[in-house]
């Protein structure tokens, strides 16, 4: 066998834009038909690595863990403490630097879980390569092609690897990225040539990063990774956008003003501090443990890992968020406008009616299952036998790209279709009368096509028939009719009369009536073929065959998605390319529509002007035989009326209605990698009750970040109340430095990400979508933190209080006040874990990541008061059973003025 190893120095020098096609499908070992083999290829990805460009240098678990101490009141704080070490002051010096480190190691874990599950996202949004294995045609993470794929393009792909192509079908392919020609370039797989030829002239050649924008065709990898053309130069970099979402940005901002304003009375704190006496070092050393503990520098990044967290949620749920600036709009999104086919339904399409010769035919079977029978007016007939039925399905199964396979899953066979599922039905239903492609293409091989296009609304491929040529020819009904002058009768070819027309037209209202997708099958007779087929030369004159009607139910899931919607205040909205009867039936069935002065159509759409159409838009909720460069109309239009819009897409043209949409939301089954590209979410399932999931989980991690900024501003107001007021009212300060830093590890770390892990409230779905201009610390939050964090100063003054006066030592006053500032903060998290709800309505165990850092912390805050060695360094003394009922009924305090607070708000 031929060894990889043996590559000539054109194909090392990636030219192989010398060499015959042949040439390289022999020195690569490879069949074009059945592809590489999985042993093969595994082995192939050990020689060449992955195939994808080299990256910056990922940062290491200890640079991150260094970078936490950059903060300059860390610095501040570690050399106040090194002072006093010098000065003889190390007990609480020693333990202070011991907490910041353990604060950085918590810190360090928690980017670094953040950045591998933002890392984990990137993968999975990746693109995909279609390549033929081990015989069949699979998809791939494009990373993991080895030269010697042979790999399969279509329109709207991206070329996943330098090829050299050994079919072409009319490709054309954007090369822009690469070599800035702005017109797409015509491919030529037979064509060899010179090794002058430029990078942008190699037009039997395909390079990793570019567009195929028409057409499809096949090639074989040559060289992947970094000995792509692309990667050469270093300019295909495969990230998502790394920069700040408006939600961080502005926290950050928040957090600098209640940064400055913390140093201010911080400050201040010390000045009076001094006044009275204290020891400048103690004082020094207070002031910058509490501007520590009380500053929230760490928001962005924590709000960081919740949004990590809850994306990682929504995987689970068919979402990947590509973006994190998505996760914050999901939360406003007022409309959700969506295709129809395999997102509102299945995306089975199975034929169940045949419309042929005047005569209307019914198909049994149901799915990709080959198995059915053909009836007219009740009675079984012989599709082969039929010669219309017949002349029908055999266009329909040649003018395909679609194609039937059995699979094996679990031990249980399962059929399947690779291709267009409308496409796949008309395979389907051809394979129940006993015709099958690989049959066929043996006699009538297509020798040319014209792709179908959106705009065209049709496809035409050529085939041998007898001394001459055919094209057959499949599309919208509508315009298939027109384009024909003669039909096809029992074997016979007539003109066509208006009175046939008007049947056929009759027709296919009737089969559109009952919710069926319709496609038109018709064909042409010719001399030859032309070198370039023109559509407007070829697809006329037609000789029109029949109707062929397929369902694709809707997905019985996407009725209670709808209802979930309007309870949510969102309007759902369908947007398809079928006919408008089609599109109602399906509407009126998942309850979209009541009636038919919510459809609007794409002819209806043309006429309007931008000012009607915005007033249009109020009321439509279906949108039919619409062309997606409607979708940007219509997404404009709808943001024109202040609406947060999200809109779903899977072609190359939807591309630009998902760039303008707020939520761009591309296919992942059906998707190209253009429209994967250009979005900011992919449904991994198709499935619009997936985009409601995802509205649900991005209200869910919205409201979460809300509840961990309240609970950590209400406490950090707090501690600097109490010191502050304790320093005015000449009270002892209440908690020493290493006190302040043991609440600030104990209370902001773990329960503040467990807020970040809380479930869904009960009316999480039942509220209008928050407004994208709302502040997160709006006026009732602002209330709400003073309100909490005046009720928490008073729990821990008055336990001091209590402290200084019944026991008369200071040390005790400061274990009651610690003690009391744990306790109070851990029970205000879980009056945080809703704003609205009581926390015994919500369920007080369950959430479980509360429930054991709770547990962790209560255990760390016994041990500094019982453990001997530890009660020593924190300055603490043990607490007896009464002192203990103490500590709790003040740190009820704030706990009861949350619950309260919340009764009211509800009244």
């Amino acid at each position: 066998m031929t060894s990889i190893g043996k590559m000539t120095k054109e194909m090392t020098e990636n030219k192989v834009h010398l060499l015959d096609k042949h040439e390289v499908v022999e020195m690569l070992n490879v069949s074009l038909t059945g592809g590489l083999s999985s042993d093969i290829a595994n082995e192939r990805l050990k020689t060449y690595g992955y195939n994808e460009i080299v990256s910056k240098k990922e940062v290491t678990l200890f640079e991150i863990f260094l970078n936490q101490f950059k903060d300059f009141l860390v610095i501040i704080l570690i050399i106040a403490s090194v002072i006093s070490i010098l000065i003889g002051e190390v007990t609480d010096s020693v333990v202070i630097i011991l907490i910041v480190i353990l604060n950085a190691i918590l810190g360090a874990v928690q980017e670094s879980r953040a950045n591998k599950a933002m890392e984990a996202l990137k993968r999975m949004a990746a693109p995909e390569a279609k390549v033929i294995r081990d015989g069949h045609i699979i998809e791939i993470p494009a990373r993991e092609l080895v030269p010697g794929d042979v790999v399969l393009l279509e329109a709207g792909n991206y070329v996943p690897a330098d090829l050299r192509l050994v079919e072409c079908i009319n490709l054309k392919i954007d090369e822009a990225s690469l070599t800035g020609e702005s017109v797409p370039v015509d491919k030529n797989a037979d064509i060899v040539l010179k090794d002058e030829v430029s990078l942008g002239d190699r037009i039997n050649c395909a390079f990793m990063g570019t567009v195929v924008t028409h057409g499809r065709g096949k090639g074989i990898a040559v060289n992947t990774g970094k000995n792509t053309e692309i990667g050469k130069i270093a300019e295909m970099i495969q990230t998502t956008s790394e920069e700040a979402t408006p939600l961080q940005r502005k926290l950050a901002d928040t957090g600098k003003i209640l940064g400055i304003a913390s140093l201010v009375i911080c400050g201040v704190i010390f000045v009076i501090g001094l006044i009275r006496g204290i020891p400048v070092l103690e004082m020094f050393m207070t002031a910058v443990s509490l501007a520590v503990a009380a500053i929230p520098e760490g928001l962005p990044a924590v709000i960081t890992i919740v949004l990590a967290i809850g994306m990682q949620r929504m995987v689970k749920r068919h979402v990947i968020v590509k973006k994190l600036h998505a996760v914050e709009t999901l939360g406003s999104v007022t409309v959700i406008c969506s295709d129809k086919t395999g997102t509102l339904t299945q995306n089975e399409m199975t034929v169940t009616k045949i419309y042929t010769n005047r005569k209307f035919y019914d198909v049994s079977g149901e799915g990709y299952n080959p198995e059915g029978k053909f009836y007219l007016d009740g009675v079984e007939v012989n599709p082969i036998e039929d010669v219309n039925l017949r002349q029908l399905l055999t266009i329909g199964l040649l003018c395909n790209d679609a194609k039937l396979e059995e699979t094996v899953a679990n031990e249980e066979k399962k059929w399947r279709i690779i291709g267009d599922p409308t496409e796949g039905a008309i395979v389907v239903a051809a394979a129940k009368g006993g015709m099958y492609s690989k049959d066929l293409e043996k006699v009538m091989p297509r020798l040319q096509e014209i792709p179908f296009d959106s705009e065209r609304k049709r496809m035409t491929t050529f085939h041998p028939a007898g001394k001459g040529y055919v094209a057959f020819i499949k599309g919208a009904p509508d315009i298939i009719i027109n384009l024909s002058s003669r039909i096809y009768k029992e074997g016979e070819i007539v003109p066509i009369t208006e009175k046939n027309k008007q049947e056929a037209l009759n027709a296919n209202h009737e089969m559109a009536s009952q919710a069926l997708r319709v496609l038109a099958i018709a064909y042409k007779e010719l001399e030859s073929i032309p070198k370039t087929p023109e559509p407007e030369n070829i697809e006329k004159d037609l000789i029109f065959v029949g109707l062929i009607g397929m369902i694709d139910p809707p997905r019985p899931e996407v009725k209670e998605a709808i209802k979930v919607c309007k309870r949510a205040g969102i309007k759902p909205v369908m947007i398809t390319g079928d006919y408008k009867d089609t599109a109602v039936a399906i509407a009126k069935e998942l309850s979209m529509i009541e009636n038919e002065n919510q459809v609007l159509t794409g002819l209806e759409l043309d006429k309007l002007d931008e000012k009607e159409l915005s007033e249009n838009v109020k009321d439509v909720s279906v949108y039919a035989r619409v062309s997606p460069m409607h979708k940007l109309k219509i997404v404009d239009a709808i943001k024109r009326n202040m609406q947060i819009v999200a809109m779903t897409g899977d072609g190359v043209n939807d591309a630009p209605a998902l760039k303008k949409a707020d939520i761009g939301v591309a296919m992942g089954i059906t998707g190209t990698d253009v429209a994967k590209e250009a979005a900011d979410m992919i449904l991994t399932d198709d499935n619009f009750a997936s985009i409601v999931a995802a509205v649900e989980e991005g209200r869910i991690i919205y409201s979460n970040i809300r509840k961990f900024i309240f609970y950590l501003l209400s406490c950090n107001i707090a501690e600097i109340l109490i010191i502050f007021l304790a320093m005015l009212m000449g009270l002892p300060v209440p908690l020493k430095p290493i006190q302040l830093l043991w609440v600030n590890l104990l209370t902001d770390a773990f329960p503040a990400l467990a807020l970040g892990m809380e479930g869904k409230e009960p009316d999480i779905m039942q509220k209008p979508p928050r407004k994208p201009d709302e502040p997160i610390i709006d006026k009732s939050m602002q209330i709400q933190i003073a309100v909490q964090g005046t009720a928490l100063t008073v729990a821990v003054l008055g336990t001091f209080i209590y402290g200084l006066h019944y026991t008369s030592e200071i040390q005790a006053a400061r274990t009651y006040a610690f003690a009391t500032m744990i306790f109070g903060e851990l029970l205000r998290a879980y009056t945080a874990r809703s704003e609205r709800f009581s926390v015994f309505k919500i369920g007080f165990f369950k959430n479980k990541y509360m429930v054991a850092s709770t547990m962790l912390s209560l255990l760390l805050l016994i041990g500094v008061i019982y453990l001997p060695f530890l009660r020593t360094v924190f300055n603490t003394v043990t607490l007896s059973y009464f002192d203990w009922l103490i500590i709790v009924a003040f740190s009820l305090i704030p706990f009861t003025v949350a619950e309260l607070s919340k009764l009211l708000l509800r009244k």
